[in-house]
This record gives structure tokens, sequence and C-alpha cells, in this order.
């Protein structure tokens, strides 16, 4: 069976599903409440990697694992449920078996999904939630990547399209990473997420999650997020070609209290292009849990002036 080895400075976390890797960063002896990033499809923990150093120099601990979404370095077990459902289980496994609580969960595209399933769960180790350009409600795939998702639904087709994607020009096309960040891409760090495709056990996995994407599974998340007492961060960037921002604005007012900040020029990957301003909305969240409970969910704009993390970002 043909595995890849986790980047440098993971630990691994053995949970029912099977083997995760994660990074952690920020001091052990933090104060703060710890986050728990939720990263999307065919991308790896590394996603995070920039926010999780803004929060670490402000003393706070995050853990980011890598989900099984096809840029995993080794398979989960054969009977594991990946679907989207599952795969909010695994990470509530990980939240208990890392013994966290009080949780903020951070989501990135289909990571949000998979934050919403778990905030209309079991929420008792969660404190609050940031959500960034996600799928939301109806939409689960965006229109626009429908025809990916099909693909993902079976192997043999991926295993076909994965050597093309050795090329930088079309992984950094616009069929592929290029639209979903304005800055430029790490052609290594693409390469990394799509080398894993060439296994076989890594498209079963992939195909497992893709076959269970389908709107009623965040519809029906969404009934239930008035279950949900915490702070929630709505954080959007306002040139993404899949979500819009009057998606984040629906997701902003599904819940009580929660508050929308839009990103001038952002696009799917706030964690890579703006990673200040996406720690700013995370501390943000740990003063929401301080405040009245009635707060404004009026869209804002992110400051780009680079506020470290600790402080309220500038509004105008």
């Amino acid at each position: 069976m043909e595995t890849y080895n986790a980047p440098a400075g993971s630990a691994v976390a053995d949970l029912p599903q099977g083997r995760i890797a994660y990074r952690a960063a920020g001091p052990l002896s933090s104060t703060h409440p710890p986050v728990v990033f939720v990263h999307g499809l065919l991308v790896d923990a590394r996603l995070w990697e920039p926010v999780a150093e803004c929060l670490a120099n402000e003393g706070i601990r995050s853990y980011a694992p890598t989900l099984p979404l096809g840029a995993h370095p080794w398979p989960m077990n054969r009977d594991a449920d990946l679907s989207p459902g599952g795969i909010a289980e695994l990470m509530a496994d990980f939240i208990a078996t890392l013994d966290l609580s009080n949780v903020t969960v951070v989501g990135n595209d289909t990571g949000g999904a998979i934050c919403q399933i778990m905030l209309g769960a079991d929420t008792t180790r969660i404190g609050a939630a940031v959500l960034t350009n996600c799928d939301a409600f109806g939409t689960f795939p965006p229109r626009g990547l429908a025809p990916l998702f099909h693909a993902l639904r079976h192997p043999g087709i991926v295993a076909g399209l994965a050597p093309g994607l050795r090329s930088e020009k079309i992984r950094h096309g616009p069929l592929a990473y290029g639209p979903l960040l304005s800055g430029p891409l790490d052609p290594e760090l693409t390469l990394d997420w799509v080398q894993p495709l060439g296994s076989k056990a890594i498209r079963r996995d992939l195909a497992k999650f893709a076959k269970g994407v389908h709107p009623r599974v965040l519809l029906d998340a969404a009934s239930r997020f008035s279950q949900f007492e915490g702070p929630v961060r709505i954080f959007w960037g306002e040139d993404d070609p899949y979500f819009p921002t009057e998606l984040g604005r629906r997701l902003s007012e599904a819940f009580a209290g929660a508050s929308l900040t839009v990103m001038p020029g952002g696009r799917t990957f706030l964690p890579l292009d703006h990673p200040t301003e996406v720690a700013n909305e995370i501390a943000a969240a740990y003063r929401d849990r301080d405040t009245a409970p009635a707060r404004s969910s009026a869209p804002r704009s992110a400051s780009t002036d680079g506020a470290p993390a600790g402080r309220p970002a500038a509004s105008r």
C-alpha cells in the first residue's frame, strides 16, 4: 500500500477511524481556550500555518489536524465513516482524544461545512466558532465545483486525473487551486496536496466523502444552529468565485447574534491570503464570550493594517 509521510513537525492522534496527523502551535501553558482548525478538500493542516503562527505570537495554542479529504498521508480504516457527518464525528473524537474543552473551531471551505455539522450536534466541548468562506445551506457543493465532486466520487476517474496535477501549470490554473486565492501559490505545497491521490486507498477515502456531499446535509445542520449559544463570527472574502458574500450574510443571520466581517479582495483561502485578519477574528471571538449576547449582524470590512491578533481589527 502506497503511503506518504506527514509533513515535518506533525504529531499523530490515534482515533477509532484511524491515524490522524496534526500540527500544534503556541504555548502548552496558554491560558486561552484552544483553537482547532478544520480545513477543506484536497489541502492539509498547512493551510492554517500562517494563522497558527499569528495566534502563537499572542500566546494562543492551536491544533490543526489533516483530515482524510484527499491530501492525507495515509489511509483511514476501511470501515471508517468518512461521509460529511462521519468527518464531523472524527473531529469530535479528535477534540476528545486530546482532551480539549471550550474550543474555538475555525473552518474554511469544506471545513466550514464540517464545523456547521458539528455545531448542529454535540457542542459540549465547543465554546465559539469562526467560519470563513465555505459551503452553507443548499450550497454543498458550489455549483461551479459540481463537476469536480462528481469526479471525486469515482476513484478511477481521479486516478486518471492525478498524473496531470503534477504539472504546476495545471495545479495553479483556473480549474484547480488558481481561483482560490489572490496571492501566489507555493508550488511545493500544492504538489504535496495532490501527490496522495496516487494512492488507491486515499482515493477510496476521498470518494467516501464526496459521495456524501449533498445540500440536505447542511440544510439539516442549519435547522439545529439555535442549540449553539456560543459566539459565532463569519469572516468572508468578497471576491470568492464559489462562495458569494450573500452566502456569508445568510450564515451570519442563522446564528443568534453572530457577526459578519467582509474582507475586500478576499477569496476562498483567506488563511493563506489574510492570516492576520483571520487571527484577529479568532481573538475577537474570545472577547465575544464576555460581551453582551446581542451583537449586530451588520457586515463590517476587515482591517488590512496588520493589527496584531490580540487587538480588534479596525472597522471602516
